[in-house]
């Protein structure tokens, strides 16, 4: 066994499809903007834009970060090396209980979409999709394989995200498009209006409205995770890749959002927590064509996002066994695949217990709302941590370069607060599910807390084999 990763193995474009299957457009305005709809109301487009800020700001931060310390670990990494190995622990491991969570926000979903996709060309009954146990045994066999194809190795990897990503984001693409024209020519329900992009929320929802846009935004930072595996070191390919690939997913939800609100009454568009993509496409004329299509979307961006959120969990406990702040039994990599194999046999046994475990929720709806809010929860710990790191790191430059301070320090540490404080707003709110997930997620990694597993820095490791 070795401790290193398949260099250059992912090109620049690569990188940036892995960013836009992180976030997962189409998994996130079909299962996600109903939610945004019932909490923001007619603002939803500006909640997409203005939370979008923050996003940003960490966005510049892994930018930064990944330029100066390229590392499968990265938030883990980069907050260990300024914070000290107690951050840096629990920075990685809010990330590992994130991406285990999301296993059964994605698994479900895909589930239900495989059984809508099923039915749409009568290979079954579409009320199948409302049996949680049948979308928990599909979304757990799409989960193993998933699996499968990362334990394959990280080129194969590559290559099944551009196919599904590239089809995927065409038929989002077309979708909206014909939408627009439909409302174009008489078929709007509501007229569009510029006081969408306003600040006018239902009361108590600002917040709230915050942490689901978190959650629609969360997933880019996996282009950081595989910067080992990137090619272009010298202009910071992996880094850049997950900055670009935001405004991709920006550009899909606000148009989807907009859509839906001039097809669409608020109450009715608010209530289409199923597949809102299918609904747009029928309601823009496309037919069962449409219908097929979206419902394809919705399939091939859950196992995309469930590849990603995979490829963060086995690289980041992979570095964290690398560096003994786990066991060190994780930090090697297949000699014949040269991925780390064992993180994946340990997130595909712990991950089809969870998605086991979910089924004996009253309901798919349930899953899903606990879920996102938990997630929100974990990426505004772990996203912050990384931009307080990043204006540490880059602190000199405060009095050397104006916009160099203003995009790397001034930028990301107030994105870093701005996710905290949404955090903490999130455990003083959410139901007992999200805080026993929020905080008991991050408080049982103190039983794999080692202490004395730091102080070994990875180059040592290195040198020791």
């Amino acid at each position: 066994m070795s401790t290193k990763l398949k260099a250059d193995a992912l090109s620049f474009f690569e990188s940036i499809i892995m960013g836009i299957a992180g976030s997962a457009p189409a998994f996130s305005i079909a299962v996600a903007i109903s939610g945004l709809l019932a909490a923001s109301g007619k603002v939803s487009p500006n909640a997409l834009l203005i939370f979008a800020v923050p996003m940003l700001g960490i966005a510049v931060a892994y930018k930064g970060l990944s330029a100066k310390m390229a590392n499968a670990g990265a938030a883990y990494e980069w907050t260990k090396s300024v914070f000290g190995g107690f951050f840096g622990y629990f920075s990685g491991w809010a990330l590992l209980i994130a991406s285990m969570v999301f296993m059964v926000t994605g698994s479900v979903p895909l589930g239900t979409a495989t059984i809508d996709f099923a039915s749409v060309i009568h290979l079954c009954d579409a009320s199948l999709a409302n049996n949680v146990w049948l979308t928990t045994i599909i979304g757990a066999v799409w989960f193993v394989v998933i699996g499968l194809v990362l334990i394959a190795g990280i080129e194969l990897t590559s290559k099944v995200q551009v196919v599904m990503s590239t089809i995927e984001l065409g038929i989002l693409l077309i979708v909206s498009i014909a939408a627009f024209v439909h409302t174009g020519v008489g078929g709007a329900v509501s007229s569009f209006s510029w006081s969408w992009f306003g600040f006018n929320y239902p009361a108590g929802t600002f917040a709230s409205s915050a942490l689901i846009v978190v959650f629609l935004y969360w997933g880019w930072d996996v282009t950081s995770n595989l910067a080992e595996e990137t090619k272009g070191h010298e202009y910071n390919a992996a880094g850049q890749g997950g900055f670009l690939s935001i405004f991709v997913t920006i550009a899909s939800f606000v148009a989807f959002t907009v859509a839906a609100l001039m097809m669409f009454t608020l109450a009715t568009a608010s209530g289409f927590s199923d597949n809102l993509i299918v609904h747009v496409a029928q309601a823009a004329g496309l037919g069962t064509a449409g219908t097929l299509a979206a419902t394809l979307a919705l399939v091939l961006s859950s196992i995309a996002t469930l590849e990603t959120t995979m490829l963060q969990f086995s690289r980041t406990l992979f570095a964290m066994g690398r560096d003994r702040a786990l066991p060190p039994y994780f930090g090697q990599v297949s000699e014949r695949t040269v991925t780390p194999v064992r993180t994946m046999y340990l997130l595909l046994a712990v991950g089809l217990v969870m998605i086991f475990v979910s089924s004996f929720l009253p309901s798919i709806a349930t899953i899903l709302s606990d879920s996102v809010s938990a997630i929100a929860v974990q990426v505004c710990y772990y996203y912050g941590l990384a931009g307080l790191v990043c204006a540490w790191v880059y602190r000199d430059s405060l009095k050397t370069s104006f916009w160099g301070s203003v995009q790397y320090v001034v930028f990301p540490a107030l994105s870093a607060l701005t996710l905290f404080v949404l955090g903490l707003y999130a455990l003083s709110t959410y139901n007992t599910t999200v805080k026993v997930v929020g905080i008991g997620g991050l408080v049982i990694g103190i039983l794999f807390y080692r202490p004395s597993g730091y102080g070994t820095r990875v180059a040592d490791i290195l040198a020791e084999e």
